[in-house]
C-alpha cells in the first residue's frame, strides 16, 4: 500500500468517495441533497490536478461524463435520455481505455516478477478508469440499498462466484496460460485494493451496470412476454467482455468471457451490481494468489 499512498495520495479520498455511494447525502435544504461521493470525488480530483496527475482535458471529460449519465438516469424527455445514454456509453470507453487526454496515471509496480516464470506484471493507479467506475457506480448501476438486501445478494451470489473461480481457473489451467503456483507477495493487499477500486469496479459497471442492464431492459420491452431476455443479455455482455481482452490473444478473451459469464448472471440473479462486483474480484484475487500471474510466459 505504500507504493500506493507515495505515487497517488488522492487515491485514497477518490477509494473513499467510492464507498460514499452507499451513504446517505448532505441535505443543505429540503430540495438541495448533496451527495458526499461527488464532494470526496472534487477534493481527490482536486489534488490530483496539484500533482499533475490531471489536466483540463481530464476534468472537461469527467465533467462531460457525469452530466451524460445524469441525462441518462434523469432527463425528462426520451431524446435527453438516449443521448446521455450514448455520450455516456462512447465516453465511458474512451476514457477507460485511456484514450482521452488529461490524465497521467502513476506506476505502482513495473515490470514484477509475481511469479517466477510468469510475464511481467506492471500495476497503475488509473485515474481515468477508477472516475469511470465511480460515476457509473453511483449514478447507473443498481445498488444494494439495505442490510436485507445486501444479506440475499450474498446468498445468492456466493454460490456463483464459487463455481466461476472453479470454472475459470480450471479452463486457464487446462489452456497452459496458468499453473497452481501458491504465493503471497508483500503487495498482496495493494493488488487486491487497487485492483478492486481502479479496474474491477469500472468494468462491471461499465459491462453489467450499463450495459447488461440496458440490455435487459430493451429486450424485456421488445418482448415482454420472454423469460431468455435477462439470459440473452448475461451472454451479450460476456461475449463483449471477453471480445475487450482480445489484445491478450484469444485463449485471455475466451477465459474473460467465461469469467464475464460468471459476473454477468450474478448480476442477472441478484440485480444488484454488487454481486458482480465481489465475484470477479474473488477470480482475480484466487488468480494471483494461487496460480501464475499474470500467465506464464512463452
Amino acid at each position: 500500500m505504500l507504493a500506493l499512498i507515495t505515487a497517488a495520495p488522492y487515491a485514497l479520498i477518490l477509494m473513499s468517495a467510492a464507498g460514499a455511494v452507499w451513504g446517505p447525502a448532505i441535505s443543505l435544504s429540503p430540495r438541495l441533497q448533496l451527495p458526499r461521493w461527488l464532494m470526496l470525488a472534487v477534493l481527490a480530483l482536486g489534488w490530483a490536478s496539484l500533482l499533475g496527475a490531471l489536466q483540463v482535458g481530464g476534468w472537461l471529460a469527467l465533467a462531460t461524463l457525469l452530466l451524460a449519465a445524469w441525462a441518462y438516469q434523469h432527463a425528462a424527455r426520451r431524446t435527453p435520455r438516449l443521448l446521455g445514454g450514448l455520450c455516456t456509453l462512447l465516453l465511458a470507453l474512451a476514457l477507460a481505455m485511456h484514450k482521452v487526454p488529461g490524465f497521467v496515471n502513476p506506476v505502482l509496480l513495473k515490470g514484477v516478477l509475481v511469479s517466477a516464470d510468469a510475464i511481467p506484471f506492471t500495476q497503475y493507479a488509473n485515474l481515468d478508469k477508477s472516475c469511470v467506475g465511480l460515476v457509473l457506480l453511483a449514478l447507473v448501476s443498481q445498488r444494494i440499498t439495505s442490510m436485507a438486501q445486501l444479506r440475499a445478494a450474498l446468498r445468492t451470489a456466493a454460490p456463483i462466484a464459487a463455481l466461476t473461480v472453479v470454472a475459470v481457473m480450471a479452463a486457464a489451467l487446462a489452456s497452459g496460460l496458468v499453473r497452481v503456483e501458491p504465493k503471497l507477495p508483500a503487495y498482496t493487499l495493494q493488488f487486491v485494493v487497487v485492483n478492486l477500486f481502479f479496474t474491477v469496479i469500472a468494468e462491471e459497471t461499465f459491462f453489467r451496470g450499463l450495459i447488461q442492464g440496458q440490455l435487459a431492459r430493451w429486450l424485456d420491452q421488445c418482448w415482454p412476454q420472454a423469460r431468455w431476455c435477462g439470459l440473452l443479455a448475461v451472454l451479450i455482455s460476456a461475449l463483449l467482455f471477453g471480445a475487450a481482452h482480445l489484445a491478450g490473444g484469444a485463449t485471455y478473451a475466451a477465459l474473460a468471457a467465461l469469467a464475464g459469464l460468471g459476473y454477468a448472471y450474478a448480476y442477472h440473479a441478484t440485480g444488484r451490481i454488487e454481486a458482480a462486483i465481489a465475484t470477479h474480484l474473488l477470480v482475480n484475487t484466487v488468480h494471483f494468489i494461487g496460480f501464475t500471474y499474470p500467465a506464464l510466459a512463452a
